[in-house]
């Protein structure tokens, strides 16, 4: 079962974002910008296909499956190392 995220009112936004802390994120991140080149709206229409069913435990959202996916392959990490 997968349940689709609306980005315009569940995703936060980076530009907005403010820590407890008072720190900003830098705009200038190469994550920062990978994020924002992403069509990640077409990409969680493909994912929830792949869970068809309208039961069972909820499948962990798009953006962090594929984001996880992407470092993980961009930095070069096993399974354990991206979890740490």
């Amino acid at each position: 079962m997968y349940k689709p995220t609306d980005f315009e009112y569940q995703q936060l936004s980076f530009i907005r974002f403010n820590a407890s802390c008072g720190m900003q994120l830098d705009c200038e991140n190469e994550w920062f910008k990978r994020a924002s080149q992403l069509p990640w709206k077409a990409w969680e229409a493909l994912y929830a296909a792949l869970f068809p069913s309208g039961i069972g435990n909820v499948a962990k959202p798009c953006r962090m499956v594929l984001g996880s996916l992407i470092i993980q392959l961009r930095m070069g990490f096993s399974d354990r190392d991206l979890v740490k």
